[in-house]
């Protein structure tokens, strides 16, 4: 029997408020917080939502946007619920998956499970969007690209086409932005006799003016504003806790752009070092700049502190710490304050950072001069 028209409509309608009827229990999962704040409301919308419609999954998957992250984890709890039972009666929504894949205003999170989703449902057509991801804004989407060059490029190797396996391979670099993929990467186009240059790559800062040592005795060094932070005489020469305490030139060798303050000062302890560049921007434009240091650290730009760190000795990863900032075009001063306590167990001895400038991708930004 043909529908009507006035019954179709009636259907659509039907459609239509289902849909918006997730509208509540959605922001009754996105409004879950910590100390179980929440938590009753959201186990009712929960339960709500995994039973909706597969063709809702793209509704469910925009609530991640935005979402802290335990309201995020209930949210992908319920996606996969309701993909699992739409995988099985292959009712799953590909097409609006795509959609909201390709849509790069949606969260990276919620847009890699889409592409996870996309893969168990139609592997070939997953592979078919992996090249296009290699550029995307999101580091974890373009992990599977990044993987793919490198399958390439090994697979060239073993036909002996060494033209083709860098060609892969640089392919790939380019487009890596997880430290890991990186390290592969560099390691086989160096054994193809390729250059690579890393801290390019991640742009690192390598050129810095460093001073020290003033004193953090009692670890009181944190708080104290020493000269370098009310103005930067490069000239100036300070009372300093062992010595005179005057700016020298420092650049570093290290490929991952490690600045050591041991190195032009000696192995001190209990001090506060600083360390200044100028970062030459092209234009003005949002930035961040990411810092790794295991020492109690401060960093300004342009005179404004971003961010402060007052721990010691937990560690030091690439990236360790964002900082959103706003570069302005032509001269950007950047300042480090970088503390060393009074241990001196070996593992304590590191008195030192990594810093770079990239966008929000983790792409280098790279200095007009």
């Amino acid at each position: 029997m043909k529908l009507s028209l006035i019954s179709l409509f009636a259907l659509s309608a039907v459609s239509l408020q289902a849909a918006e009827d997730l509208s509540k229990p959605i922001e009754a999962l996105r409004a879950v917080g910590k100390e179980g704040q929440g938590n009753e409301a959201a186990g009712k919308a929960w339960r709500e939502i995994v039973k909706a419609d597969a063709a809702t999954l793209p509704e469910v998957l925009k609530g991640m946007n935005g979402a802290n992250p335990l309201a995020e984890n209930w949210l992908r709890a319920a996606v996969g619920v309701i993909a699992d039972e739409a995988l099985k009666a292959k009712k799953l929504p590909v097409p609006a998956l795509v959609a909201f894949l390709k849509n790069t205003q949606n969260s990276p999170g919620a847009r890699v499970v889409a592409f996870d989703l996309i893969h168990r449902a139609d592997e070939k057509l997953a592979e078919e969007l992996t090249p296009t991801l290699l550029e995307d804004p999101s580091s974890d989407l373009r992990r599977h690209p990044v993987a793919k060059l490198i399958e390439a490029g090994d697979a060239a190797l073993e036909k002996k086409d060494n033209a083709a396996a860098i060609v892969a391979y640089g392919k790939g670099l380019g487009g890596a932005r997880d430290e890991d993929q990186i390290k592969v990467l560099a390691k086989k186009l160096r054994g193809l006799d390729q250059k690579v240059d890393l801290p390019k790559h991640f742009g690192f800062l390598m050129s810095w003016k460093m001073i020290a040592p003033f004193s953090n005795a009692d670890r009181a060094g944190f708080d104290t504003v020493y000269p370098p932070e009310k103005e930067l005489k490069f000239d100036a020469v300070y009372e300093g806790k062992t010595k005179e305490a005057k700016w020298v030139d420092f650049t570093s060798a290290d490929e991952y752009g490690k600045i050591d303050f041991n190195k032009p000062f000696g192995m001190e302890k209990s001090v506060v070092g600083y360390a200044a560049t100028d970062f030459f921007s092209t234009e003005d434009r949002p930035a961040e700049i990411r810092i790794g240091c295991k020492d109690g650290w401060k960093v300004w730009l342009n005179g404004e502190l971003l961010f402060a760190r007052d721990e010691y000795h937990r560690g030091a990863k690439l990236d360790q710490y964002k900082l959103p900032c706003q570069l302005k075009k032509g001269k950007n001063t950047i300042l480090v304050k970088c503390c060393q306590n009074e241990q001196t167990e070996q593992w304590t001895v590191e008195w030192e950072f990594q810093l770079r400038v990239c966008d929000a991708t983790g792409t280098a930004i790279l200095a007009a001069k």
